[in-house]
């Protein structure tokens, strides 16, 4: 018997490897020091940093692979991915260096692996992040033919004395929100029931998203690096929260000190037309909503109240909307 006889193979691996070497190196700056291929990833410590502080993370996309899988459509999931990494560092106040991907399936389509790689490399580029390697495993039995899974880490630096973690925050303190673009990637197990139960295929259009279901739930997570840094030009970020899953509920308490809670104002922000529809074709109730979903609000800014006064109206082209208070409290979000 051959490896390829149990459904690994060998030679469409190494092709897929030679795709993602184009796209990857065209990510590549001088720091690199490695090739795709080896063993492990070499990327030289910029040189500008008085006291360096290094800042990972790691995540999927969940299941929105299985819209890109439906569709056949695999490049928004890689931007998707690393957009998503971006924003995790950016909250304690982290500049991306370098990405790494894992990309595992039941059987490796060198045409999807690129796909996905190109996505990547699109946001690791837009990121000014380098691509600088990853993994791909080929696992019939563990992944049926044409499922696939996608995960990243990445890594970022920050100065010691620019981390930002909270610590700071007091009542009275302001919070912003800086706009998503949709689900980004988090709720698609209960927004794909919902589509589904709803009698909508992928390929239908709907008026009141302006698109097709397939493209609006495809819309890519957005990274927030260039809008926090414009932000951070003007004032002093006291803290910052990327609300993924657990919504504005449970990741603003994430960076909230001991005492305090947080109050957010409903109808200070647009919800997008995806969560209006979300709510009421699966009749989902408000508390789930926005313990789900985003809401419309990727990315919640605190800043001081003598501040706030220099905050910009917009930051990188996203408009920055006054959402709410720090209060004295039990470390909760109250909505009102």
């Amino acid at each position: 018997m051959r490896y390829r006889d149990s459904g690994v193979d060998i030679d469409k691996a190494n092709e897929a490897t030679r795709a993602i070497a184009r796209l990857a190196k065209a990510t590549w700056g001088a720091e690199v020091l490695s090739e795709i291929g080896h063993f492990g990833g070499l990327f030289a410590v910029p040189k500008n940093y008085r006291d360096p502080v290094l800042v990972s993370s790691m995540d999927g996309v969940g299941t929105k692979i299985m819209v890109a899988r439906a569709t056949g459509k695999y490049d928004t999931v890689g931007q998707d991915l690393v957009n998503h990494c971006v924003n995790d560092i950016l909250v304690q106040g982290a500049r991306p260096l370098f990405f790494l991907d894992y990309i595992a399936a039941g059987k490796l389509e060198p045409s999807m692996v690129a796909s996905l790689v190109e996505g990547l490399a699109r946001a690791c580029k837009e990121n000014g992040c380098a691509l600088i390697g990853g993994e791909t495993a080929e696992m019939p039995g563990l992944y049926q033919h044409g499922d696939f899974d996608l995960a990243g880490t990445i890594i970022g630096m920050v100065e010691r004395d620019g981390v930002i973690d909270g610590s700071s925050i007091v009542a009275g303190d302001l919070v912003f929100a800086l706009p998503s673009n949709g689900l980004h990637t988090n709720g698609y197990s209960l927004a794909r029931r919902v589509v589904e139960e709803a009698g909508l295929k992928m390929e239908a259009r709907v008026e009141e998203f302006g698109s097709t279901v397939a493209e609006e739930l495809l819309r890519v997570h957005r990274s927030y690096l260039a809008a926090v840094t414009a932000i951070a030009e003007k004032v002093r970020i006291k803290g910052l929260a990327h609300i993924t899953g657990g919504g504005i509920l449970e990741n603003l308490p994430r960076i909230l000190p001991p005492a305090t809670g947080a109050r957010i104002h409903r109808g200070t922000w647009p919800v997008l037309p995806i969560f209006q529809f979300l709510a009421r074709a699966g009749d989902v109730i408000e508390g789930e909503m926005y313990r789900v979903f985003n809401m419309g609000a990727g990315m919640l800014v605190v800043v001081s109240a003598q501040d706030a006064v220099k905050l910009p109206e917009r930051a990188a082209g996203l408009t920055v909307y006054r959402v709410g208070e720090i209060v004295a409290g039990d470390g909760s979000v109250t909505l009102v």
